[in-house]
């Protein structure tokens, strides 16, 4: 029988300023007053009529809790290729499967702070559709509303509705149609993103 103790920590890559790997650190102990720069992406999921699906986080998360946001965010694991752990947390999170993933912001970086905790992460931006329900774990997600696209971008960007800094960030750098602009090429990743390993 596995126990909790027995579990090992799901890990996070650490980089250095141009994107390369330089080790690992544990996620549930990473994210403090001082958090080291790290690998992370950000999903965007829309329904069939062009719909944005926007989450809230659960209120019981330590970082940013009960904060409005894109769909859905993580951390690949070592050696873990940024697609497969990007629809391995769409799936955890929501219950969906992504289609068509498509990269959109290869190059996207931030660093936000709230109540003493930062965030400090390289973190490509992608895009998906979903024909499915949604499922979402209750640790995760606090609620969720799928909102027109162009209305919810207009709102953010005009400052009238409030979501994270990194959706807001990424939501005034992302093509006005993001279903519809060319993917960028991978070779736009972070280093660590690409396979490079330390």
């Amino acid at each position: 029988m596995t126990t909790t103790t027995d579990r090992q920590p799901e890990l996070v890559v650490l980089l250095d300023e141009e994107g390369r790997p330089t080790g690992t650190a544990d996620k549930a102990r990473v994210h403090h007053q001082d958090t080291p720069l790290h690998l992370a992406f950000s999903c965007y999921l829309f329904d069939e009529r062009g719909n944005v699906l926007v989450t809230q986080r659960a209120i019981g998360k330590r970082t940013f809790p009960g904060v409005w946001t894109n769909s859905c965010c993580g951390h690949p694991g070592p050696g873990e290729p940024m697609e497969a752990a990007v629809r391995r947390r769409v799936e955890q999170e929501l219950g969906v499967t992504p289609r068509d993933l498509k990269l959109v912001l290869p190059r996207f970086r931030y660093r936000a702070e709230q109540a003493g905790v930062v965030e400090n992460e390289m973190c490509p931006v992608f895009v998906a559709t979903v024909d499915e329900s949604l499922a979402p774990d209750p640790s995760e997600v606090e609620a969720t509303v799928w909102e027109p696209w162009r209305d919810f971008r207009e709102s953010v960007i005009s400052g009238g509705r409030e979501v994270s800094t990194w959706c807001r960030l990424q939501v005034e750098q992302m093509p006005r149609e993001p279903l519809e602009a060319a993917p960028a090429p991978p070779t736009d990743l972070p280093l660590a993103a690409q396979g490079v390993v330390t």
